[in-house]
């Protein structure tokens, strides 16, 4: 009878040990599957960011370009050209020496 107990708690066992081994693979299984999700997710934003960062890095090209303009208006405004042609157009002013034809209606 002591070998009708012994093979009794073997088999036991065995069914533990599988179950064990069956619920770590279950796990592990779980697990690979979380991973590879979160990962798909990652890398998805990934994407988002590096199209995010281009447009930003467009952005910044397109504002020095204009602060490129801005700083050339900032200096012609400083010159007499400029104030000549304000002079002109907004105030109607003219140089002592020009001759201003007015068309005959």
């Amino acid at each position: 009878m002591r070998t009708y107990g012994r093979a009794r708690r073997m088999r036991r066992d065995k069914w533990a040990n599988r179950m064990a081994i069956l619920g770590i693979t279950l796990v592990v299984f779980c697990l690979a599957i979380a991973i590879n999700t979160k990962g798909a997710d990652l890398r998805k934003s990934d994407q988002e960011y590096a199209a995010k960062e281009e447009y930003l890095q467009q952005q910044v090209e397109a504002e020095k370009e204009r602060s490129q303009e801005l700083e050339e208006y900032k200096i012609y405004v400083k010159t007499k050209q400029y104030a000549e042609e304000v002079a002109k157009e907004k105030l109607g002013l003219v140089n002592p020496d020009e001759i201003l034809l007015k068309p005959t209606q």
